[in-house]
Order: structure tokens, then C-alpha cells, then sequence
């Protein structure tokens, strides 16, 4: 598994197990199994875990794990060990939140995490029009000269936002952000704003919802109701990307560049967000083991110049997506849908 400085003094793997598959409303899970499937991951070189304060119960099943990893293999291994929480403070707080709420919500993460120190806290804020994201920023640096948070980042925010986060001196080790072969829409700015300033991406939805896979391969579009929310979301992208069609065609093309590496269309998908400029990392959700071998796959693939040039070509009859980061996303949702997927995400 390849490693990456993300910051000085703080080495991350380069693929990321996500941890919101375990929280609640994704189905019953046996806590022990989950604890050993995470000790699998860490074995085999998959050292950074991605939570959130949000995600029910998956915190708790981090801090089991790191216990258990240092029973079984001493202070030292654990120590490789980075776990990257979100900060996501409940929405209707938003309008009121105080530094006492910010800190609670840090406390918190501490215990159920078994940490003295947060690793890496990766801030959200629901909603824009409730205006005390900047304040809240500042507490969180408050708190991390405080010894409680080691590093700041964030996550679904817009390059202004972010550049004014940074601009009143927050410093933000990195930006977790939708970024992948449909959607790339970080490339119209914020990869400019993140070489100015020195953070990285840490990518999610690399393999859209498990559209960009074999799975879908030669299919008929699908219609509505779709499987689950997140196909539903991905949907939507695949439509603004150019439709179904190119979609097939960008399936077809990954797939040969798959059958010359011997492996299958979403590593492949996965492996090229690697190579963009400022991808430190891609996160990949698992609820158990079962696909760890194609994980570690991903970093491994080291894509030709044909292979590229031969995706560049259906990427260029893409369509330019609207909005920059996260943009879509909000103005689709709204205040019922934020208030919808703050529930989906705490597993209600």
C-alpha cells in the first residue's frame, strides 16, 4: 500500500477505509466482526479509517478497534494508526452553535475514539444561509492549540468558503470532496486554491456509488425508484457527466484498460483519481473484508499513457458539470433534503 505525507510528521495509506457504511440503517452488524475486518484492513497496509461524529455508532467501533490493534500488536503499530472524524454539528444548532457546543461535540469523539488527540477533524456545515461557519472554524483552531485536535480540515465546502476559512487562519490540512472520473468539478478551481495553499484531497464517490463497476456494464439505463439514495445521487451525475450513453462508453473504455492490467473497471476508476494533481487519497466504503484484495489493488495499478489517453478522450465529450464543489448537491437538497440525509446519516 503506497503512503503519502499529508501534512509534516503525518503519513496517511493512500486508500481510505470509510466508515459509513457501519452506521446505523445499512443493516445489522456484529461489532466483533467489524473490529476483526478493520484489523484485516490495517494488517494489510489500510492504516487510515474515515468516520464521523454523525455516523451512528461507527466512533465507538473505531476506538474498540484501535484497543484491539494494540493489544495485538503493540503501541508502536498503533501508532500508524490515523482515524479521520467529521465535525458535523446537528443542523437546526446551526443558527445558535457556541464554542461550548463545539467543544462538547470534540469531547465527545475523544472518548468514543480513545484518543487524547484527534488525528484529523474534517469540519461540514449543512447549510450556508446559517452564518456562524466561520466563527465555528475559529473555535476549532481554538481547540487544536488546546492539544484536543492535531489537524484541521474540511469537508463538502466551496472553494470560497474554503479560501475564506483559510483566509482568517485556519489552517486546513485537506478538503474531503466528491471527486472522480464523472464528476470534476474540483478541477475548475479548488485544486488551483489547494496548490496555493498547500492542502490536499482526500476523495470520496471515486467509483460512484458502484456505477463506475462492472456491475453496470452493457446495462439499460435504470429507472426510478432506484436501489438506495446514494445510486439515486450518482444518478444524477452520470445524467449532468453526458448521459447513459457516454457513460457506456466510459464503461466500455475502462474496461479494456482493466482487461491490459488483469483487474476491473472501478480499481481502475479509483486508480486514476490518483494520479490528479493534489489526491493525496481516495476512500472507499466497505462494511466488511470481502473486497480488501481489490482495495489494496488500487495503488498498486499504475496507469500507461495510452490508458489515459484513451479515458481523456471520452472525458472530452463530457458535459462541464454546473456549480463548483458540492454546489448541486446543496441547491438540489434544499433545507427538507439536508434535513433528509442529516437523519440518513445518523442512520434514523
Amino acid at each position: 500500500m503506497q503512503r503519502i505525507e499529508l501534512a509534516e510528521n503525518y503519513e496517511i495509506s493512500r486508500v481510505i477505509r470509510g466508515g459509513w457504511q457501519l452506521a446505523g440503517g445499512h443493516g445489522a452488524i456484529s461489532a466483533d466482526e467489524a473490529v476483526a475486518d478493520m484489523v484485516a484492513f490495517a494488517d494489510a497496509g489500510i492504516t487510515t479509517f474515515d468516520c464521523a461524529d454523525i455516523y451512528t455508532g461507527v466512533e465507538e467501533l473505531i476506538g474498540r478497534f484501535r484497543l484491539r490493534y494494540r493489544d495485538l500488536h503493540g503501541q508502536d503499530a498503533l501508532n500508524r494508526i490515523r482515524i479521520h472524524t467529521k465535525f458535523v454539528p446537528d443542523l437546526e444548532v446551526l443558527p445558535r452553535i457556541n464554542k461550548a457546543d463545539v467543544e462538547g461535540a470534540i469531547d465527545i469523539s475523544l472518548k468514543r475514539l480513545n484518543l487524547d488527540c484527534l488525528d484529523l477533524v474534517q469540519f461540514h456545515w449543512w447549510d450556508y444561509a446559517a452564518p456562524k461557519w466561520l466563527e465555528t472554524a475559529q473555535w476549532l483552531l481554538e481547540l487544536q492549540n488546546a492539544g484536543k485536535i492535531s489537524r484541521i480540515s474540511g469537508t463538502n465546502f466551496d472553494t470560497d468558503h474554503v479560501r475564506a476559512i483559510i483566509q482568517s487562519g485556519v489552517p486546513l490540512t485537506s478538503i474531503q470532496l466528491q471527486y472522480s472520473l464523472l464528476d470534476r468539478r474540483p478541477e475548475k478551481q479548488m485544486v488551483t486554491l489547494a496548490a496555493d495553499h498547500g492542502f490536499s484531497f482526500l476523495c470520496y464517490g471515486t467509483v460512484a456509488g458502484g456505477f463506475l463497476g462492472d456491475r453496470w456494464l452493457g446495462e439499460p439505463e435504470p429507472g426510478h425508484p432506484l436501489e438506495n439514495r446514494s445510486l439515486t445521487k450518482y444518478k444524477l451525475i452520470i445524467d449532468d457527466f453526458g448521459g447513459w450513453d457516454l457513460f457506456q462508453h466510459l464503461l466500455v473504455t475502462l474496461r479494456k484498460v482493466a482487461d491490459r492490467h488483469q483487474t476491473d473497471i472501478a480499481t481502475v476508476a479509483s486508480a486514476a483519481m490518483l494520479t490528479k494533481p493534489g489526491v493525496a487519497a481516495v476512500i472507499v466504503g466497505a462494511r466488511n473484508r470481502d473486497h480488501l484484495k481489490a482495495n489494496l489493488a488500487i495503488s498498486d495499478l499504475k496507469l500507461t499513457e495510452q490508458d489515459q489517453a484513451d479515458i481523456d478522450a471520452v472525458l472530452a465529450q463530457a458535459h462541464n458539470i454546473d456549480g463548483d464543489v458540492y454546489t448541486l448537491e446543496r441547491d438540489r437538497e434544499g433545507r427538507h433534503g439536508m434535513i433528509m440525509k442529516y437523519n440518513l446519516n445518523k442512520g434514523e
